[in-house]
């Protein structure tokens, strides 16, 4: 046998095609990566303003029209209202301009991501010096000092992604990727429930009681942890019932080239570029982060839409899943169907 023939035994054409799917797959990581975190730029960020009425509109404006848009500002009628609109996740900080002194106070939350309260805080302080007035600052929302730079959440969501789709693909190539019948599939659904309860509860105490790194609700995070755990887990299925084995690597596209660097993360979402901002919120490690990160430092506040998207992401995988191995099933009855039907006629 020449040694082309051992090349043609050896690499089939099917596994080509894989190989070349699993480079484009690594560029991808590449360029979504370095793409999203590259230069993290504060880009319209949501900011409040309480100033006396006399300059307040004058102030809006100065700040609005900062070199590179870091700030999206708006008028606030007072602290009080600020800190309820940071607490709520409507605005990432406020300024409060003292209408006496020569020192205001700029108001952050290092819980929704220190690298962003930081530098809400340095943009501030550059703003005001011209116009010879100091800057203290205030973090209403403070990370904890064992959540460096607020990472734990992302790291946490993250690991539950992993999870999910790690699981999903043992289930799937453990006994060939396409759901033969809709009972394996039910079976495949439930088990991946099972895992999901496990996974989130698991989770949960590890970044909570065990390793202190994340205050908040213990149950809170596990009910979220089995959410972002399942919704991943089913789309992974979903997809894998639909391509076959290709289906995990659409899986991880959508989950960790796409999805993570697009989380908000290691940087949040108003310092990354339009389309990372854009995507992030509608993926499950986005919406993963955002609620983790507002269970712990934000009393629960605006997790409703996040929710909703893990909760859509795991109606669809489920629906899916389970109508592909219907339809799978269906095409293999109709042969069989056919074939008794052809072997009673002849034997008539």
């Amino acid at each position: 046998m020449t040694f082309a023939d051992e090349v043609k035994n050896a690499v089939t054409a099917r596994a080509a095609l894989l190989v070349v799917g699993v480079l484009a797959l690594q560029l991808l990581f590449i360029a979504s990566y370095v793409g999203a975190l590259h230069r993290p730029d504060p880009t319209d960020v949501p900011f409040g303003v309480v100033a006396p009425q006399q300059v307040s509109g004058q102030l809006v404006t100065q700040l609005g029209d900062l070199p590179g848009g870091p700030l999206d500002p708006r008028a606030v009628s007072d602290e009080a209202e600020a800190r309820r609109q940071i607490q709520n996740r409507d605005i990432d900080g406020a300024l409060i301009v003292s209408p006496t002194g020569a020192t205001d106070t700029v108001l952050v939350a290092s819980g929704g991501g220190t690298v962003l309260a930081t530098s809400l805080a340095k943009i501030i302080e550059e703003a005001e010096r011209p116009q010879q007035r100091t800057v203290r600052t205030v973090d209403v929302a403070p990370a904890s000092p064992d959540d460096f730079d607020g990472l734990s959440s992302f790291y946490l969501v993250v690991g539950w992604c992993v999870g999910g789709y790690l699981c999903a693909s043992i289930l799937a190539i453990s006994a060939g990727t396409k759901p033969a019948n809709r009972q394996r599939a039910v079976i495949r659904t439930g088990v991946m429930a099972l895992y999901s309860v496990a996974g989130g509860i698991g989770g949960a105490v590890i970044i909570g009681p065990v390793l202190g790194a994340l205050p908040g609700s213990v149950w809170a995070l596990a009910g979220l942890g089995a959410l972002v755990v399942f919704a991943v887990g089913m789309i992974t299925l979903a997809l894998e019932a639909l391509t076959g084995i290709v289906g995990i690597g659409l899986a991880v596209l959508l989950i960790v080239i796409a999805g993570n660097p697009s989380a908000g993360g290691a940087f949040p979402l108003p310092m990354l570029p339009d389309f990372w901002r854009a995507i992030g919120p509608a993926l499950p490690p986005g919406a993963g982060t955002w609620v983790a990160r507002s269970i712990a430092y934000f009393r629960g506040n605006a997790v409703t839409g996040p929710l909703l998207v893990l909760s859509a992401w795991a109606v669809a995988g489920t629906v899916l899943t389970l109508l592909l191995s219907m339809r799978r099933r269906d095409t293999e009855e109709t042969p069989r169907t056919a074939a008794a039907s052809g072997g009673g006629s002849t034997l008539g």
